[in-house]
């Protein structure tokens, strides 16, 4: 997979599953973060490992983003608090959820164009 997509294309998520997720009609293996425009690798396996630097696309692009969907696999959400409050500082809101969920939200706030990015572990 390329670092980023083609930006001209809103990235819809298709589907999800198999350890990787079909956007835009591309299918991508593993975890992605996924914005209205682009969308990228991210080389996360579960939530509960998650460090401030996995996070630094996300805060590198807080300009763009105001809620942030966190896919946090198949199991129950996982976040830990003080990476909520790093988030915070950068005004990004987060909600944790399970990857399906997070799929979902994300595609109805694509449609109602808001600044969206979804952070997806693979199922």
């Amino acid at each position: 997979m390329a670092a980023a997509s083609e930006p001209r294309q809103r990235k819809v998520i298709n589907g999800y599953g198999d350890g990787g997720f079909r956007i835009a009609g591309e299918r991508v293996e593993g975890s992605v973060i996924v914005f209205p425009q682009r969308f990228m690798a991210w080389p996360v396996a579960d939530a509960a490992s998650l460090q401030a630097h996995d996070l630094a696309p996300l805060i590198a692009s807080a300009g763009e983003i105001d809620i942030l969907l966190l896919g946090c696999g198949s199991g129950a959400p996982v976040f830990d608090a003080a990476l909520r409050d790093l988030l915070r500082e950068h005004r990004i809101s987060v909600d944790a959820m399970d990857t399906g969920a997070a799929c979902r939200t994300y595609n109805i706030l694509l449609t109602e164009s808001r600044a969206i990015a979804a952070a997806l572990i693979a199922v």
